[in-house]
């Protein structure tokens, strides 16, 4: 064999994976066709959360008198498209040398070209043939194309979004999950009139519907136009045709469900019902030795859990056998304000016919939400009322996508909320709101 681990996608499912294998001693190749760092780094998740940065910093630019700041005129401000979409390039190659560097420092060697897999652990890239004993397919997924009838409409992919030169007035956003929101939302806090068509009855499909409600709301307030269960039929004079609404729309984006990048085999993949690659507790496809990872075996589309998946497979591969949970990773909106979940929702709860108790705390009376002028937001924790374990958390506000940690790190352990009030939270810190809603869990809040 040519290799131990032969990886085929180099995003962050694959690099990951390449790196572990690489760091555990497995002679490991990784195939990339053209982005070093996946759609996640290259017009995904890094890039898109640097415009989002951008685009709030304008928004409270405009509000700076009220931090004491003078000499601003907020009616002469405005969104500088090429210079934002500049420092989100910088970034991503700042980013994408350093993955390169890792993969370098442990030996692992890339590989430019379109793999397809042959029979007896053989790989195919271009004209050349390599064998591994174990194959990785990291390959990911791509928003599925709209109709043909729209073939006329000003359409962009997300993957083209940043090769434009400028944002035209009017932008449509389609699509369901947390990226066409967060889309939706950074066009508007840019000043553009925004619609977002929510084209399935998959929209926010995992969270909690309380929260649902909340972006909802959120969104209307900002004047942005949802269109629920309903699809884009035709493009005419410069509007979109949707049932019964007629959308000025001068810039279609399209942020519609994921579909998998498979590529070919000599051995056809077994499918998930949704045309994902099948694979068993550990990733396992139906051919033997080939595993999948990330957004290409359709089990979460999020960044975080691919790299797991990634670590898990390399992990099982040395025989270090355990189980992948699935279910106990965040969720994370890099809106305005932030949103983020993990664990139970509150309906899956009910499901199961689990008794349990909602404790809440509104950022609007904590000390350091104020003093950042961050005061929209609450945290929301469910509990088990026998026990006490926390068995699902949702965050609203500044930075809730990175204090959604504390709670992963407690339910890890199975942490009840007796164990979150008793944890000493510095003072002034927006955590504190943790403290506060184990304590109105336990009996009642401090400072409610």
């Amino acid at each position: 064999m040519d290799y131990d681990v032969l990886i085929i996608g180099a995003g962050p499912a694959g690099y990951v994976a390449a790196i572990r294998a690489g760091q555990v001693g497995l002679k490991t190749a990784i195939v990339e066709q053209k982005y070093m760092g996946g759609m996640c780094l290259n017009w995904g998740c890094i890039p898109t959360k640097a415009l989002l940065e951008s685009a709030k910093v304008f928004v409270k630019t405009k509000h700076v008198d009220e931090f004491g700041v003078d000499g601003i005129d907020a009616a002469k401000l405005s969104f500088n498209w090429n210079k934002a979409k500049a420092r989100s390039t910088r970034i991503t190659k700042k980013l994408s040398a350093g993955v390169n560097f890792l993969l370098k420092k442990n030996g692992v060697e890339l590989i430019t070209g379109s793999a397809r897999l042959g029979a007896d652990h053989t790989v195919y890239v271009e004209d050349k043939k390599l064998t591994a004993s174990h194959i990785i397919v990291a390959t990911g997924s791509k928003p599925k194309k709209l109709d043909d009838t729209l073939s006329n409409a000003p359409v962009v992919e997300m993957e083209h979004l940043f090769t434009l030169d400028a944002i035209p007035e009017n932008v449509v956003v389609t699509g369901n999950h947390v990226s066409a929101v967060e889309i939706a939302q950074f066009f508007n806090m840019i000043d553009r009139k925004v619609t977002l068509i929510a084209n399935s009855s998959y929209y926010l499909d995992g969270l909690d519907e309380f929260l649902i409600a909340y972006i909802n709301k959120k969104l209307k307030s900002e004047k942005i136009d949802i269109l629920q269960d309903t699809y884009p039929v035709k493009f005419e004079d410069g509007a979109l045709f949707v049932g019964n609404d007629k959308v000025r729309c001068d810039l279609l984006v399209n942020c519609n469900s994921r579909k998998a990048i498979i590529p070919e085999s000599e051995t056809p993949f077994q499918l998930t019902e949704r045309g994902f690659i099948k694979t068993d507790d550990h990733f396992g496809t139906n051919i033997k030795g080939v595993y999948a990872i990330g957004d290409v075996c359709g089990k979460s589309f999020v960044a975080h859990v691919a790299s797991a998946q990634g670590i898990h497979v390399i992990n099982t591969i040395k025989g270090i056998l355990s189980g992948f949970n699935g279910a106990m990773y965040p969720i994370n909106m890099y809106t305005q304000p932030e949103i983020a979940q993990i664990g139970m929702t509150e309906q899956e709860i009910k499901a199961e016919g689990t008794e349990y108790k909602i404790s809440e705390f509104p950022l609007s009376i904590n000390g350091k939400a104020m003093i950042e002028g961050n005061t929209d937001g609450f945290v929301r924790m469910l509990s088990d009322k026998k026990y006490g374990q926390v068995l699902g958390v949702q965050i609203v506000a500044a930075n809730a996508t990175d204090m959604i940690a504390e709670a992963a790190a407690f339910m890890s352990i199975e942490g009840t909320v007796y164990d979150v009030a008793m944890t000493i939270h510095a003072h002034p810190t927006v955590s504190e709101i943790f403290m506060e809603a184990g304590f109105d869990a336990v009996d009642k809040a401090i400072h409610k």
